[in-house]
């Protein structure tokens, strides 16, 4: 996966984000898409996260996997 500087994850538009309101599990590429996918589930499992929220995140990771 690309590491995504800070600089380049601050230029990011809010619609590159599977949570855009608070600019978290960003999805500029496949690889944070599928990264994304597999942290949503952990914090869903730690209790961090809904599994509403993590639902809307895997939803638009496999938009743009492509499955």
């Amino acid at each position: 996966m690309a590491i995504l500087r800070t600089a380049a994850r601050n230029a990011l538009p809010a619609n590159k984000f599977g949570e855009p309101n608070v600019r978290k599990y960003p999805m500029p590429d496949k690889a944070h898409a599928a990264n994304a996918k597999a942290r949503a589930t952990q914090q869903v499992a730690k209790g961090n996260l809904s599994e509403a929220a993590a639902a809307r995140i895997r939803a638009k990771a496999n938009k743009l996997l492509g499955s």
